[in-house]
């Protein structure tokens, strides 16, 4: 989906599914898709719900750079600390390092490459893949698309 350079090989072995059990019950993952519908825009929807991806480059959050943190726009719940934010020039916000137990992952072979696929824990909304391309200190580079997250201002 997201990226530039790609790694041939996933982050997650095949078939693993990381999602935290601390969210197996959550009313987030119970909500109908008429729901999710009247929830979320279109955009966002399509992403979170369908595993879409947004353009590249339009997405205002791969501007913002104020102390915060970048959280699921779906159920709320903080993904990333903005000082793991980073510019990759792919036109997608891309942070270096997640909040812990924040994201599950899964192996996706939709299109012509094996990749990592990555979203919330807690309401299991799609946000983006993982590449091994990432800056020290993790080498991660977590690919998100824009319209999957909210950014809280620090106060």
């Amino acid at each position: 989906m997201l990226g530039a350079a790609i790694s041939k090989k996933p982050i997650a072995s095949a078939g693993e599914v990381s999602a935290s059990d601390q969210f197996s019950d959550s009313q987030w993952r119970r909500l109908s898709d008429e729901a999710w519908r009247s929830r979320l825009s279109p955009a966002a929807y399509n992403v979170l719900r369908r595993e879409g991806t947004e353009r590249p480059f339009t997405s205002p959050l791969n501007d913002e750079k104020r102390e915060g943190v970048f959280a699921c726009a779906g159920c709320q719940l903080p993904l990333f600390e903005s000082r793991t934010k980073y510019y990759s020039g792919t036109g997608w916000p891309s942070f270096f390092d997640v909040i812990d137990g924040a994201v599950g992952t899964k192996i996706d072979r939709r299109l012509w490459m094996v990749r990592t696929e990555y979203h919330c824990a807690r309401c299991l909304g799609h946000q983006g893949h993982v590449f091994s391309d990432g800056p020290a200190p993790t080498g991660l580079r977590y690919c998100n698309n824009g319209v999957a997250l909210t950014f809280i201002p620090a106060e």
